[in-house]
């Protein structure tokens, strides 16, 4: 019933968006979008896993979010769709969206002894394990590390074939273990809002902004959600949609509502 409610008032909600802060032309987070008037967005290292949210690049407005067998998306949460291609299979889901985009990151920056995420049965598998030729074998619950005649290095088919076993035995029981508790006044890009369990949900924060005249914080937000699909910011209830006001309540999402002190950091 809380979800269906909230998916109403997105529907009564959908045109409220404000067109005059959107740039049809921009084809990333940070050019698509401009803040609020009195806000500015926020300072981050060239480097950083924040300013690599900002640059993901975006499809054409209007683009329909696509689920994994090609299907349109029928719930119209998004606002604008990520132009990153996810596999023809049920996988790349909310948690495993999150995964992909921290992966990705650290992959680009060649960070690849950070790469590493924990299972659902709690068993921490780093990508510097497949780089050396080790694999896991699943039996049920129980999960081994086995060498063998494996891809060894760090080229991107190891690296793909070591993001797809991820997806499919992590999500967001594991990540939400995983990851660190965090205070919504520390709150930064690459934060994630999440709640753990069968189902759950995961979103993940690409930009954030600040009034500095009254201190008030913004941010926008990405997901991919069940079935497998395309990742895409999300619109919010508010009159500055895409943007969402930071606040320490309830999180209130086209498709999720999250209690408070659902915020993560890595």
């Amino acid at each position: 019933m809380k979800k269906i409610l909230i998916f109403i008032l997105f529907i009564l909600h959908a045109m409220t968006f404000s067109k005059n802060l959107i740039v049809k032309e921009g084809d990333t987070v940070s050019s698509r979008f401009l803040v609020p008037s009195g806000y500015e967005r926020e300072n981050y290292p060239e480097d950083s896993f924040g300013t690599y949210l900002r640059e993901l690049k975006l499809k054409k407005m209007g683009t329909p979010v696509l689920l994994y067998d090609g299907r349109e998306k029928f719930v119209k949460s998004h606002i604008s769709v990520i132009d990153i291609p996810i596999l023809p299979q049920d996988l790349i889901q909310c948690a495993d969206a999150v995964i992909k985009l921290r992966a990705e990151y650290l992959y680009k920056q060649k960070k690849y002894d950070k790469i590493s995420f924990d299972l659902t049965n709690g068993m921490k598998v780093p990508f510097s394990k497949f780089v050396k030729g080790e694999r896991v074998k699943v039996s049920g619950n129980k999960t081994v590390w086995v060498k063998g005649n494996y891809k060894t290095g760090y080229g991107r088919e190891v690296f793909d074939e070591y993001l797809k076993f991820i997806y499919t035995y992590a999500g967001t029981l594991s990540l939400s273990k995983e990851m660190k508790k965090a205070d919504i006044k520390d709150m930064e890009i690459g934060d994630v809002f999440i709640q753990g369990g069968s189902p759950g949900h995961a979103v993940i924060i690409v930009d954030t902004a600040v009034n500095k005249k009254t201190g008030e914080r913004i941010m926008m937000l990405v997901q991919s959600y069940m079935p497998s699909q395309e990742l895409h910011i999300l619109k919010s209830i508010s009159d500055i949609s895409p943007w969402y006001k930071v606040e320490d309540a309830k999180l209130v999402t086209p498709e999720w509502l999250f209690e408070k002190g659902s915020l993560k950091k890595w």
